[in-house]
């Protein structure tokens, strides 16, 4: 007898929401670029939600596995804030005097070991206006992201630190590092 859930790749057929995550993530993006809530664009939204992750479960390596969803849910609120207001800080330092502009690299040491939500954590960091990954030492655990305007470098790594990777570390059950 098998011991793969159906979830699993390889084991057969997923469950109805394969990647919780996943499905809210593409749902939210995709009300997000249409700029409406239309139940017809709502219904697509739920749709490619819950598609997108079925016909794609078998090229994961393992379903990510939700522990804490309200946790998830408050980190997904940070996110679609933070999105909304770098938007209107890029749009100001970029449409200002360029002598503002203080664009560098951080190195931010991390503390999660998921490769999942370290590949959630870089995609969030790139997604937010003015910062992009650009690398991750997978030996010594750095994630390397540049800014288009800094600041204090080590205030925007504790940013990212307890903005975005501690909620993501508890919304996946990732043990706190001691």
């Amino acid at each position: 007898m098998s011991e793969t859930s159906p979830a699993e790749p390889g084991g057969g057929r997923p469950g109805l929401v394969p990647h919780p995550l996943l499905s809210v993530l593409v749902a939210a993006t995709w009300l997000l670029a249409q700029n409406s809530l239309y139940i017809g664009h709502i219904l697509l939204a739920v749709a490619l939600g819950v598609g997108l992750p079925r016909l794609t479960h078998r090229f994961w390596p393992g379903a990510p596995r939700l522990r804490r969803p309200g946790v998830a849910l408050r980190l997904l609120a940070v996110f679609f804030y933070d999105l909304l207001v770098a938007n209107f800080q890029v749009a100001r330092l970029v449409l200002g005097p360029n002598a503002r502009l203080r664009p560098g690299f951080l190195q931010v040491p991390l503390d999660m070991q998921d490769e999942f939500g370290i590949v959630l954590l870089a995609s969030m960091v790139t997604l937010t206006p003015g910062t992009v990954t650009v690398d991750r030492d997978a030996e010594h655990n750095i994630m390397l992201v540049h800014a288009l305007d800094i600041d204090d470098a080590d205030a925007m790594v504790a940013l990212i630190k307890s903005r975005y990777e501690k909620p993501l570390r508890e919304a996946l059950g990732e043990a706190p590092r001691c």
